[in-house]
């Protein structure tokens, strides 16, 4: 579309608005790919997914596809599915246990599970005099240049150079910290198997709509009114209103002027957190058991302060989504210009009763799966968004809701009283985004 234009990217961003083509354009997806997902700290997953040495999970960080593996002193390493002999992916499965190492299907090379050499067939007959051996580098599996663990989530970065991951999650590691704190034994572990959702659209408008306070109004509206009229009914008829019921009303019975008392705090590097408590919390024996547990673990004022942490969604940019109260992640794997994989996990709660993991599973399986009406309504938007971004009818996205009202301080923009429908998430997203685009290499 706009190819010979594509070195003047900051011209494509203005504060309040962004031209289509940052979301249509191909060429501009590959630099993506090169230049922000190919760089930064990408999660890879949680340790919980590879627990025993030789358990590996496959992945994927921008275009590359990759390993996460446990080794036998029990780290965890990220490296590339790729064989340096013939270049075959190493692993096929999604996850499984290598053994006591991995070894390619097509030659029988075989690698430690750091991705050092082991053996090559042949070795002395077929590779004596020639620069293919033992010594050489190069015959290794290539690894991530940096990896990184925080409270068990794993994070790579395929550059040599750039901030730490602490550094680079600055306070929006508070996602990790909120999630782990709510167990009595302060981890988690996941659970197994993720919803995997292939979305028509480009990876920028999902991230946007995470922290889109408005749209849940909207978007979600009618399902979230025909849950509340069943609600009624029940209580009408038995004088209780199931919980799982009020997860999809709070939908309707959550305002847009309700949504506008919650807050943005955007914070360098594109991440995002939108406040506002969400936790489940109601007085009945399961949460009062659950309370408990935690009271003896921590406290009862750190007990407190764990639950009624102020948080509703933690964007870290440019691929994750965390719903820490509820034990929810989205990861976002860009497959291409109009076409991004999401993985939603959920989690377990180290040391919380059964029936608190029950709670939030409700929650995953009603809201944020791929089978629920809450999801349906997100993607079609999606879709819709890409197929009128792809044609002539205007030049440029707006972003414009509450501009001007942002209040900038200690390196952090937040939004004015008032303003949680903000747009200030979007503007810092693409603020990062022009960062990273047009940054020296």
């Amino acid at each position: 579309m706009l190819h010979e234009h594509v070195p003047n990217l900051a011209k494509f961003v203005e504060p309040d608005r962004v031209r289509r083509e940052v979301y249509t354009d191909a060429a501009i997806f590959e630099m993506e790919m090169e230049r922000i997902h190919e760089r930064v700290w990408v999660y890879c997953g949680h340790e919980t997914q590879v627990p025993k040495a030789g358990d590996y999970y496959t992945t994927q960080i921008g275009r590359q596809p990759m390993l996460m593996v446990r080794d036998k002193d029990g780290k965890v390493n990220v490296l590339y599915n790729r064989c340096p002999h013939r270049g075959s992916m190493m692993c096929g499965d999604r996850s499984g246990n290598a053994g006591e190492f991995f070894r390619c299907s097509y030659h029988a090379w075989t690698f430690h599970h750091d991705g050092r050499l082991k053996n090559i067939p042949m070795m002395e007959s077929g590779y004596a005099e020639t620069r293919w051996g033992r010594d050489n580098p190069d015959c290794n599996m290539k690894r991530a240049a940096r990896v990184e663990n925080y409270r068990g989530f794993v994070f790579a970065s395929l550059a040599e150079d750039g901030p730490g991951l602490l550094e680079f999650l600055g306070r929006s590691k508070v996602a990790f910290d909120d999630i782990c704190d709510r167990s009595p034994e302060g981890k988690v572990e996941i659970v197994p198997n993720c919803f995997r959702v292939i979305q028509h659209s480009n990876w920028k408008i999902f991230l946007e709509n995470q922290l889109d306070a408005l749209h849940p109004s909207v978007t979600h509206q009618s399902t979230g009114r025909a849950a509340r009229e069943v609600e009624l009914q029940i209580e009408k008829r038995t004088g209780k209103i199931p919980l799982s019921y009020h997860m999809l009303s709070a939908f309707s019975t959550v305002t847009i002027e309700k949504w506008d008392n919650f807050q943005t705090l955007n914070y360098p590097f594109g991440h995002c957190i939108l406040t506002g408590y969400m936790g489940l919390r109601p007085k009945d024996p399961d949460t009062l058991e659950y309370e408990r547990v935690l009271a003896k673990a921590y406290g009862e004022k750190r007990k407190e302060e764990i639950l009624t942490t102020n948080i509703h969604h933690v964007l870290i940019y440019p691929g994750l989504s965390v719903q820490s109260p509820l034990q929810q992640l989205r990861a976002v794997r860009p497959l291409g210009v109009d076409k991004t994989l999401t993985e939603i996990w959920h989690f377990r709660l180290k040391g919380a009763p059964e029936p608190i993991y029950r709670r939030a599973l409700a929650y995953y399986n009603l809201v944020n799966s791929p089978a629920t009406l809450i999801n349906a309504d997100d993607l079609e938007n999606f879709w819709k968004a890409h197929q009128g971004l792809s044609s002539e009818g205007g030049d440029w996205v707006s972003f414009h809701r509450h501009y001007g009202r942002d209040i900038e301080k200690e390196g952090m923009v937040e939004t004015a009283a008032g303003c949680g429908t903000s747009e200030a998430p979007m503007r810092n997203q693409m603020k990062a985004w022009t960062q990273y685009m047009t940054a020296e290499k």
